[in-house]
């Protein structure tokens, strides 16, 4: 079977759920309950995880493109005998509206076939495989010529209009034709075994009525800067990965995507990280609104209750689950043979110090929202994660890029130390009297005095990844965009210069250090948001145009970029990746901007 590449697919999603469909029309991913629950097709991690595909008997020419606003998709076949378009969209609940799209999804997958020129034989292939492609269901015909698929905890119904769909085996083939003019509906709804799925839907109906929800989502939500149209595209992404009954924004919709084919960097990203969560509630600022922002916010708040001894984890499950056990799909051949295919992170397990910067920072963005008495869960939260810096700072860490081998003492770590510190200051006066101004202040200067002396390598003239450290690391390009150093900084200066020149690349990538095989597409729109703030507009201008060019077909990022072929790499679509093209979209709005 040919290997698709990671750039071929589309997203889908209706903000319970993400499903992936390739350009050949195949769907190779859907787990249809939730983001992070076991999927129902998983050909994109195994030729026989399970898959949906329909598309015209002939080689086809394909043209693709999302309905403006939506994670609509449709995707037009040119055949010899002619062109159809299929249509493919996770259907939004009937009258769902602004914030409400997501909040009751009915999990149902929706294709509409239309015929625009000529008579178009057309072949569906359904090959459900629940559990990550573990379960083989039983079908049995439904009345009307629909087949129901069961196996495990798991029950799928495919039905077509006007079409009489039987199954062979474990599998349903079913051939059709479409003549100019015609338009042919599937729909495919999921239910928990022992409940009822949900009513059959209109799929032209269904399809009309996402696209009025997502339409009048984006609508309530509006962007004034530069570079409107990829902003609003990726704004539409993050609401895409938002879960929307929590508002945790989930980091992927896939797991074990690799980072090098063939490599064992494959992780699960389907969870939500709160090291993002500064980064991800700016961009929703941006780009969406603070509805959106306060939502993540309370999601956050909730998952991390009262503050004890332990260290806040770095991630949790997309409805505040901590336990996130990592185990191996070993019956899986991953991506193009990339082995293992992981579900579940035990990145939460690790010690990361960044984390109260992030969530600290967080509430500061927030704090007019939050009152000028803050709930006691919002004080209590602060607090206790301040306290925890101020007699944790010194210890070493995984760092920001969750290494699986020492912990050392990260640059990056120590400067989100000094963002905790420095944000709890100013939060103080809102905190009650277990706030310790203070302490906070005297231990906030001193990680800015240890950074400044023992992040800096003089040789190099560079700050290091990790004190003591001759290596490049571009996560220190995060110092002037979190307010640590300026830009303009002598030796801010000479770090972004050594980063571009060490770990650049011509054009625009910029690797996370000198072996890293790809380039990471955050740290390429950092060095943008860098140079805007060194005052070179232009050239953060020319870098930031290079990177959107590195988006697929319909605007989709994933997490890196091979060198040599220029293929997107890692889990897709990336929430990374589209949050730093909105941070720095609007750092070339306003340099000011925080």
């Amino acid at each position: 079977m040919h290997q698709p590449a990671i750039s071929d697919y589309g997203f889908l999603s209706d903000c319970r759920s993400g499903a992936l469909v390739g350009r050949d029309g195949s769907v190779d991913w859907w787990c249809p309950d939730r983001f992070d629950a076991p999927s129902v097709f998983a050909r994109l991690l195994d030729p026989a995880g399970g898959h949906w595909r329909i598309a015209p008997l002939a080689a086809s020419r394909v043209e693709r493109a999302y309905r403006p606003d939506t994670l609509v998709l449709r995707t037009v076949h040119h055949t010899p005998e002619g062109s159809v378009a299929v249509t493919d969209a996770l259907a939004a609940e009937p009258g769902a509206r602004g914030h409400e799209l997501g909040q009751n999804s009915p999990a149902v997958l929706v294709r509409v076939v239309e015929g625009l020129s000529g008579r178009v034989p057309m072949r569906l292939d359904f090959v459900p495989r629940p559990e990550y492609g573990m379960l083989t269901p039983y079908l049995h015909r439904q009345p009307g010529g629909g087949v129901l698929a069961t196996a495990g905890p798991v029950a799928l119904v495919l039905r077509g209009t006007g079409q009489e769909l039987r199954h062979d085996g474990d599998r349903v083939s079913h051939t059709f034709e479409v003549t100019a003019g015609q338009t042919v509906g599937f729909d495919l709804a999921y239910a928990a075994v022992h409940r009822d799925p949900p009513a059959r839907l209109d799929p032209l109906r269904a399809l009309a009525e996402t696209v009025q929800a997502w339409e009048a989502f984006r609508e309530s939500h509006r962007y004034r800067g530069n570079y409107t149209p990829q902003v609003r595209a990726s704004a539409t992404v993050l609401t895409g990965l938002t879960y929307a009954r929590s508002g945790a924004v989930a980091a992927a919709a896939t797991t074990s995507l690799p980072e090098l084919i063939g490599g064992d960097r494959n992780y699960d990203y389907r969870f939500s990280w709160l090291r993002d969560f500064s980064m991800t509630m700016r961009a929703l600022w941006v780009a969406a609104c603070p509805t959106e922002a306060s939502r993540l916010f309370a999601w956050a708040a909730r998952s991390i209750g009262r503050i004890g001894d332990e260290p806040v984890p770095v991630l949790f499950g997309l409805e505040g689950e901590r336990d996130l056990a990592e185990h191996d799909a070993g019956h899986l051949s991953g991506f193009a043979g990339s082995r293992p295919v992981r579900i579940g992170n035990d990145a939460w397990r690790q010690r990361q110090l960044d984390v109260p910067g992030e969530v600290i920072a967080a509430v500061w963005r927030l704090h007019d929202q939050l009152g000028e008495t803050f709930a006691e869960e919002v004080r209590e939260m602060v607090v206790g994660l301040a306290g925890q810096v101020a007699s944790t700072w010194r210890l070493p860490d995984c760092g920001m890029w969750e290494t699986r081998d020492a912990e050392r003492r990260y640059v990056s770590s120590k400067v989100l130390c000094w963002v905790a510190l420095d944000k709890a200051v100013r939060l103080a006066p809102r905190l009650g009297e277990r706030a310790d101004p203070r302490r906070w202040a005297a231990v906030r200067d001193e990680i800015r005095a240890t950074v400044l002396r023992d992040g800096w390598h003089e040789r190099l003239g560079a700050y290091t990844g990790a004190f003591g450290s001759a290596e490049l690391d571009a996560s220190v390009l995060f110092l002037p965009v979190v307010g640590f150093l300026p830009a303009t900084h002598p030796r801010m200066r000479s770090t972004i210069a050594m980063v571009e020149r060490d770990l650049g690349t011509d054009d625009g990538l910029v690797r996370r250090w000198d072996t890293d095989p790809a380039g990471f597409l955050l740290c390429s729109f950092w060095l943008v948001e860098c140079l805007v703030m060194a005052g070179e507009p232009e050239r953060a201008r020319t870098l930031f145009e290079q990177a959107l060019g590195r988006a697929n077909d319909v605007g989709l990022f994933a997490e890196q970029i091979d060198l040599t072929s220029g293929a997107q790499l890692g889990n897709l679509p990336q929430a990374l990746s589209h949050i730093g093209l909105i941070n720095a979209a609007w750092r070339l709005t306003d340099p000011a901007s925080g």
